[in-house]
């Protein structure tokens, strides 16, 4: 998925009332973690998120992806796995 279709999933997610939280797990086998990250930035900024947004990622360049999240002025909780992601999904919304 490129940039604009993560935003406009976010516009559809964000659109329904009962949608308490976005998790977002991808396992980038063959597109990179920062790439995909980098994508979810943007695409969080652009949509003005509102919502917990917890990503969970794992494949090639993910300490890079991990790094960029943290540093943005985004507000991205990262999971180190499914569980975990899991977990703060609901965590964010108790």
């Amino acid at each position: 998925a490129n940039e604009k279709q993560v935003e406009e999933a976010f516009k559809i997610l964000t659109a329904d009332p009962n949608v308490k939280a976005i998790l977002v797990n991808i396992f980038g086998g063959i597109m990179k973690c920062d790439t995909i990250a980098s994508g979810i930035i943007n695409a969080a900024k652009n949509v003005k998120l509102e919502v917990p947004l917890i990503v969970r990622l794992e494949g090639t360049n993910v300490e890079e992806a991990r790094k960029m999240i943290e540093s943005s002025d985004v507000n991205i909780l990262t999971a180190s796995d499914l569980n975990d992601a899991a977990r703060k999904a609901v965590n964010s919304i108790s």
